[in-house]
């Protein structure tokens, strides 16, 4: 829904630029303007193109038409005000003119519908990303969830990063990855993976099983150069979670205020390598009690740097932005993240950020404020 009252609010200033081009008439009027106070006669004319070439910016071919037909009109009153000594001077900038706003006409024309065409491209970029990257809600099983997702081609809004979080008989299960390369190839990988978690993730009851699911399902359809960073996690209810870190960026743990990456036992490759190596990974199982926090990311974000090449601290951007709300923590770092690289990312960038709430002890009982049972009167 805000997204459809941004896209709006993106609309209605070009519409009303392109049936009142009122800077393009505010530049044309200073022109004669001008000419009039210095009585210049035909030194301001050929500057009256400016007007149509400007408004090819931001009107359409109406808009474009109206503004050089103003200016047409205006150069001959100047001309004739001004008396010029040659008819054929004032018939070259007329024709000038002219052309000048037939070209431009056509440039707005050409410009409106490359504009049209993109609309509907980020459209089905958008649709393709809510197919491939489903909403995640705000509560799932015991946790609050935040999910912040910005792809480096912003006109289209997807890439290879990617992130799945489902409530299983199993418990909740979630996965954040990060495909390598980028284009269409990285969003293909990146469907692979989540199409194979998503349903190894309510038929397998180990964790590492769904994992070597996922590696399975590479192996076949994936190159000799590709792979999957990844850290799959799951949750079995019993106020511990398990971690399998395929050579992903290590999680951040926040317990008690205080932030702690959460490093493998015993690193593992990326999935898709297990053959190269030989190699497999490691179950990984923490403690998780309320008020526990998790942030799973990917490298979009620590890789993010500044002017002076500086690296984008997460740990201690967590560490200051920490708080009960998930929503409010994680767009909290994503709007210092672009802050920090300066508003354009040059890398996908993933934020998910999980934690159980802290339970509220009940109130004491026959505390002030609080019901009294009712008693039978004997």
């Amino acid at each position: 829904m805000s997204e459809a009252l941004h896209h709006g609010r993106d609309h209605w200033p070009r519409r009303l630029g392109a049936a009142a081009p009122v800077l393009p008439i505010l530049i044309v009027s200073a022109l004669v303007f001008f000419d009039l106070i210095g009585g210049s006669g035909m030194t301001w004319v050929p500057l009256l193109a400016t007007g149509p070439a400007l408004a090819a910016t931001t009107c359409g071919p109406r808009g474009v038409l109206y503004v050089g037909l103003l200016a047409a009109a205006l150069s001959v009153t100047l001309g004739i005000r001004g008396g010029a000594a040659d008819a054929s001077e004032l018939a070259v900038a007329l024709a000038a003119l002219l052309v000048v706003t037939l070209a431009c006409a056509l440039t707005s024309a050409l410009r409106g519908r490359r504009e049209r065409v993109l609309a509907a491209v980020r459209s089905v970029a958008e649709a393709a990303q809510h197919a491939l990257l489903q909403p995640i809600p705000a509560t799932v099983g015991p946790f609050r969830v935040a999910v912040r997702y910005s792809a480096a081609a912003a006109e289209a809004r997807i890439g290879g990063d990617l992130y799945a979080l489902v409530s299983t008989p199993y418990g909740v299960r979630l996965i954040v990855g990060d495909v390598r390369g980028k284009g269409l190839p990285a969003v293909g990988t990146a469907a692979l993976v989540l199409g194979v978690f998503r349903e190894a993730a309510h038929d397998e009851p180990d964790l590492l099983a769904v994992v070597a699911r996922i590696e399975r399902s590479l192996a076949r359809n994936l190159g000799s150069d590709d792979f999957v960073t990844a850290v799959v996690a799951g949750y079995p209810g019993d106020g511990q979670l398990e971690v399998v870190n395929c050579g992903h960026a290590p999680p951040l743990l926040v317990r008690d205020s205080v932030v702690v990456p959460v490093e493998p036992d015993r690193p593992a490759p990326p999935l898709g390598l297990r053959t190269l190596s030989g190699e497999t990974p490691a179950l990984q199982v923490l403690p998780f009690a309320d008020g526990d926090q998790l942030l799973l990311y990917t490298d979009g974000v620590t890789e993010a740097r500044n002017r002076d090449r500086e690296f984008y601290p997460l740990a201690e951007g967590l560490a200051r932005h920490t708080c009960d709300e998930p929503s409010r923590t994680v767009t909290a770092l994503h709007d210092e993240l672009l802050n920090h690289v300066g508003g354009q990312l040059h890398d996908d960038a993933a934020l998910l950020l999980l934690c159980i709430p802290p339970q509220v002890p009940a109130p004491a009982s026959g505390a002030r404020g609080t019901a009294r049972p009712a008693t039978t009167p004997r």
